[in-house]
């Protein structure tokens, strides 16, 4: 593997494609089709666009903070750099261990979730094929783009994410042409409403819609200028997924009616904005509405398995995964080897709840993506409490950006990560008792980690102190790590 030089810089990411990286792994249309109609029958119904809003202020909270991370980090390693970065190494490793899990959790149940529903929309077109050969085209591409370089995949999503977004935003006009202001409540914003009943569903709902805006810190090493893409790239999803899905939410509410959303949710369930498409688009908007659903899905998959791949990487770079995984391809600057894996990986997984005769939605994608996104967000809380250590340890800092905006955003996680716990059987749609006790594998997965991180600083001190110091500005140079800084005081420790 040859690693001289820079990338070509044709394979250099700008904020652009950070952006449509991390929007795709939200999945707009998939969050609107799937998430959207459940928050309106078991959440505060009309009150559920307050919900997003709300999620979005306090995300874009985290995102302050987040960017000091991502600055210190140069907006690579994710979760794990700013966790060893604010917290330290044991803390770093238990991350480290516990976004691989998640991200490739919620990789296999977006390609369980892809097979089903494409099989679906082929069958509602008198077509007959099977959920295993639609997941496995899918699979296929996945893993062909993802051993490519970024660049390419990031090209592939804005053109998925454009015609995701695009017929959305066709239905918004439509609802609003055919309505007008009328098609914006202010029912929905009423503090009755918006707090009212099943308002800590509906957040839930909220907060897990916007699942993968955090990823850009992983792409900072293939990025053009990490410490301000990153940041930015982060800012402008967080506000572009926020006021996206509050306003759509809004304007459905306001298609359907505010006094009657929960019920006709209710009803209608998944089926809810197939029959808005059909009822203010036609039949072609509706097909239109099937198909882009399976490419939102698609694009959700491969941008998780992109942070996945680059999880993989960042954890064998540290020796805390096979050291072959840290591999670069020489051409494309892609971790091919740990793209390979991963994709191994979700095929055996996939093959093996097919073997077995399961069901990929109900089994598969609610079990394996409920437990993602429970690992997710409980990440996204413990990075937001790694940037208030960061203020701590420093003991200095701006007022906004490194205290009250982590702090603010640590709160709104926490609740989150609270409710998705409390409601884990209502996100899986699963009664089963084994699927309950899942949430019990990431403390498990993470007090591994820690035990691990004790090991080495007692057996492999050298390897312990060069954990995550790669990804920052204290970085211990590998050439001559013995008289790094780093190495005369464990300030991680």
């Amino acid at each position: 593997m040859s690693t001289s030089g820079p990338p070509p810089s044709r394979s250099r990411l700008g904020t652009g494609h950070i952006l449509f990286l991390i929007v795709a792994a939200a999945a707009p249309l998939s969050a609107m089709v799937g998430t959207v109609p459940l928050a309106f029958a078991f959440g505060d119904g009309a009150g559920v666009p307050a919900a997003f809003l709300f999620a979005g202020v306090t995300l874009l909270c985290f995102s302050v903070g987040y960017a000091v991370s991502a600055r210190r980090t140069g907006g690579s390693g994710g979760f794990y750099a700013s966790v060893a970065d604010g917290l330290g190494r044991p803390p770093a490793v238990a991350a480290g261990y516990v976004a691989l899990l998640s991200y490739n959790c919620a990789t296999i149940g977006l390609a369980g979730a892809l097979g089903y529903f494409t099989h679906l929309v082929f069958a509602a077109h008198g077509m007959t094929v099977s959920w295993e050969w639609c997941a496995a085209v899918g699979l296929v591409l996945t893993a062909v783009l993802g051993y490519r370089e970024i660049a390419l995949s990031a090209r592939v999503l804005a053109l998925l994410m454009l015609g995701e977004i695009g017929v959305l935003a066709a239905l918004d006009v439509a609802i609003l042409a055919r309505h007008g202001l009328h098609a914006l409540p202010t029912a929905s914003f009423s503090p009755h409403v918006a707090v009212g009943h099943g308002v800590g569903v509906s957040l839930m709902f909220a907060f897990v819609s916007f699942i993968g805006f955090e990823s850009a810190a992983l792409y900072g090493k293939e990025a053009k200028d990490p410490r301000r893409s990153v940041p930015r790239a982060t800012y402008a999803a967080v506000v572009l997924i926020a006021g996206f899905y509050a306003l759509t939410s809004w304007l459905a509410v306001g298609a359907v009616g505010s006094d009657k959303v929960r019920e006709v949710a209710g009803k209608q369930m998944g089926d809810l904005f197939f029959v808005l498409g059909d009822d203010f688009l036609g039949k072609a908007g509706s097909t239109g509405l099937q198909v882009l659903l399976c490419t939102s899905l698609f694009a959700a998959t491969l941008a998780l398995h992109s942070a996945a791949n680059r999880y993989a990487q960042v954890l064998a770079e540290d020796g805390l995964l096979p050291h072959g995984l840290a591999a670069e391809h020489p051409r494309h600057r892609s971790p091919h080897r740990a793209s390979l894996a991963q994709s191994t990986l979700t095929t055996l997984v996939v093959a093996g709840f097919a073997v077995a005769g399961l069901d990929p939605y109900a089994d598969l994608t609610t079990s394996m993506l409920g437990l993602g996104t429970l690992g997710i967000v409980a990440l996204q809380a413990l990075a937001a409490l790694s940037v208030l250590g960061l203020r701590l340890r420093g003991g200095s800092g701006h007022w906004w950006r490194e205290l009250l905006a982590p702090l603010l955003g640590f709160a709104g996680l926490a609740a989150s990560v609270w409710l998705v716990v409390g409601n884990f059987d209502m996100l899986t749609g699963s009664p089963s008792k084994v699927i309950a006790a899942l949430p019990w594998l990431l403390p498990l997965v993470a007090l591994g980690g820690l035990l691990y991180a004790a090991r080495l600083r007692s057996a492999h001190p050298l390897r312990y102190r060069l954990l995550g110091t790669r990804h920052t500005d204290t970085a211990v140079p590998e050439q001559s790590p013995a008289s790094s800084p780093a190495l005369s005081g464990d300030r991680h420790a």
